[in-house]
């Protein structure tokens, strides 16, 4: 190495060629081709040429040779042919050294100038070769192949980004754009990355489109997607997060014409005909998919009371179509703008549906009562009911003090609720906000007493049918989705005794429910055994207890325990999502509702103090919320205080207040 000599090194993805001006050591003082002056190690060099220029020419000299020689360098790189030059080499998989490589490009005098021009075409162009210093290593062909398709993916979305920030540009502008094949792409990417953030494939992608467009914040996708009429503007994005379906399989669909085409409904040796008895709906208003009907008979000595549950086992078998998605459901899921069944409406709201005066078949569960309501004796039979009456829960209301059937099955109510609380039952009793969006889109609330009669009937009647039905199961000793639950952490109150305040925060310090497959104590309810079966319309865990019940009565072949925990597990994930998705949609709601009662003042109760704030609940809505903690005032838990709403947004869930 030599003051003059013409060097290359490789500085921020690009090779510089520059004149050595001096030489201190291993440290190389550089005149660089763009006439800067560097100082470089030269173990960084990547190409030394034999050529040397007169380090005592004007600088302007030296650089003018410099660019001449990029130049004629870059100009030979277009008689290199890299791809024809791999396929020469790489089945030899071994290093090559510069002088084998620059002759096979240039067999006639290769100078320093084609070796140049063999290390540019070669840093261009990297997909065939990889290089150390002075000497060349061939790819394989499958190395070529992945690498190929990645620098093909790599320019797709240089070119998606680029086309997609156009489109966005002129969507943010205005321009009324259609909807091709490109735009839905786009639309796509918009939309996954907003519901799924970083776990989407299109997040990275979304990022780049966005930031070129001048959007910096993901919330704003929402607003997009809702100006492109793919979401409206309460949209529930839940139901794409959680990954919840609203229509039906094809293959569902076809079970479900087949098996609900017209056929008369007849009496058959096997059920019990019940269709004398005096039979009763209690539902809300609104209701379509009634799966329980009641009936009570006096029999002289004692009171016979009927719980009679749709058969939906008679219709659905094991393993079908319509089984299997609805084991894929869960649960039917109500929210106050939609309502997703977990059965086809063809199946929920007309034949497994206990509609007034049609003949349907049932398990009937039969409890003989003495005139304090003590339990004699009970059994479970098929049966074909019709029902007489259906009832609202406003109806029974009215009913409760001068209706024979009404009156004595609301007394049956309070006896075997009372029952319950000497048993050790933890009574929980929270209004219920109701809130609807009507056809025309107006938020509807209305705040309903749980412990009406009607409710309060219907409520205990379906506790003591669950405990009934779990008893039989027990008592043959067959395994089910069993239900129970630990001691509270702590009881608050005896009874019903409790205030609001103490009903909020005993629910809080109740254990979890446990599934199990054999009877233990549910301590909540105050009861030694529990399942739920009222409901097979509505919940996968009541259908699976039904079936279990018919086949102790000959209807069917039972689950073992093995298949029953195995659908405790495969329940866990759509049963937690059904939770979540009707408690997250009715707050949104509430707030939605809220939005326009900004200023207003309303009644709060502190709930605990926290360290920054108080978490206070306004039980005219049964919503929680928090409170800045105010100079000077001290609160503590139960106090009652006035509020003002502040600022709700419902998209973003907030709502705060003030004193």
């Amino acid at each position: 190495m030599e003051t003059g000599n013409i060097v290359e090194y490789i500085d921020r993805q690009k090779i510089i060629c520059a004149v050595v001006l001096d030489i201190k050591k291993t440290k190389l003082q550089l005149l660089t081709e763009s006439n800067r002056e560097v100082a470089l190690s030269s173990g960084r060099l990547l190409h030394v040429s034999g050529k040397r220029l007169d380090p005592l020419s004007s600088r302007n000299r030296l650089i003018e040779i410099l660019k001449e020689t990029v130049e004629r360098r870059t100009a030979l790189i277009a008689q290199i042919d890299i791809k024809a030059l791999w396929e020469i080499l790489h089945s030899e998989q071994e290093w090559i050294d510069m002088p084998t490589i620059t002759g096979l490009c240039f067999p006639n005098n290769a100078t320093s100038d084609h070796e140049s021009a063999v290390i540019r075409a070669l840093f261009q162009n990297r997909l065939y070769f990889k290089f150390n210093q002075d000497r060349f290593y061939p790819y394989t062909e499958k190395q070529v192949e992945r690498m190929m398709a990645q620098a093909e993916e790599a320019a797709r979305k240089i070119r998606m980004i680029e086309q997609g920030t156009e489109w966005l540009k002129a969507i943010l502008n205005g321009k009324d754009l259609p909807i091709t094949d490109k735009a839905s792409a786009f639309i796509e990417i918009l939309k996954s990355s907003f519901l799924f953030g970083n776990a989407s494939e299109h997040y990275t992608l979304c990022k780049e489109i966005l930031s070129k467009s001048g959007i910096s914040n993901m919330e704003n996708v929402f607003a997009i997607l809702v100006k492109l009429n793919v979401f409206d503007k309460n949209e529930n994005v839940d139901l794409y997060r959680m990954e919840i379906p609203t229509t039906f399989t094809e293959k569902t669909l076809e079970h479900v014409t087949k098996i609900t085409k017209p056929a008369k409904t007849h009496l058959d040796n096997g059920r019990e005909d019940l269709t004398c008895l005096n039979i009763m709906t209690i539902d809300g208003p609104d209701t379509q998919d009634f799966d329980d009907a009641l009936s009570i008979e006096n029999k002289g000595g004692y009171n016979e009371l009927g719980i009679h549950i749709i058969d939906v086992g008679h219709f659905i078998k094991k393993n079908d179509a319509i089984d299997q998605e609805a084991l894929s459901r869960g649960s039917s899921i109500y929210m106050p703008d939609q309502k997703i069944p977990m059965l086809h409406p063809n199946l929920a709201e007309d034949l497994c549906s206990l509609k007034a005066k049609k003949l349907k078949p049932a398990i009937s569960i039969l409890v003989k009562l003495t005139p304090l309501a003590e339990t004699i004796d009970y059994k479970i039979i098929p049966s074909y009911i019709n029902v007489a009456h259906q009832l609202t829960y406003i109806d029974v209301d009215a009913m409760a003090d001068n209706h024979q059937d009404i009156t004595r099955l609301f007394d049956i109510a309070k006896k075997f609720r009372k029952k319950r609380f000497e048993q050790g039952a933890v009574h929980i009793s929270l209004p219920e906000i109701n809130i609807w969006t009507d056809e025309k889109g107006e938020i509807n609330l209305q705040r309903i007493d749980r412990e009406s009669p009607g409710r309060m009937l219907v409520s205990e009647i379906m506790i003591m049918a669950n405990w009934i039905a779990a008893k039989y199961l027990a008592e043959h000793e067959t395994p089910t989705i069993f239900r129970s639950q630990p001691e509270p952490r702590e009881r608050l109150y005896k009874g019903d005794e409790g205030t609001l305040f103490q009903n909020y925060m005993q629910r809080r310090r109740l254990n979890r429910f446990v599934l199990g497959n054999k009877p233990e104590r549910h301590c909540g309810l105050g009861l030694d055994a529990y399942v739920t079966t009222t409901s097979p319309i509505r919940k996968y865990f009541d259908l699976v207890t039904q079936r279990q019940i018919r086949a102790i009565l000959g209807l069917e072949t039972p689950y073992n325990a093995d298949e029953i925990n195995h659908i405790i597990q495969l329940l866990e994930l759509p049963f937690g999502n059904v939770a979540k998705i009707q408690s997250r949609r009715n707050r949104y709601w509430i707030l939605k509702y809220l939005e326009k009662k900004i200023g207003e003042i309303q009644e709060a109760i502190v709930l605990v103090k926290r360290r920054n704030n108080y978490q206070v609940l306004l039980p005219e809505f049964m919503i929680e919320c928090e409170l800045p903690l105010s100079s000077g005032i001290k609160l503590k838990s139960e106090d009652l205080i006035q509020v003002k709403i502040q600022h709700v947004d419902a998209r973003k869930n907030l709502l705060s207040v003030f004193m």
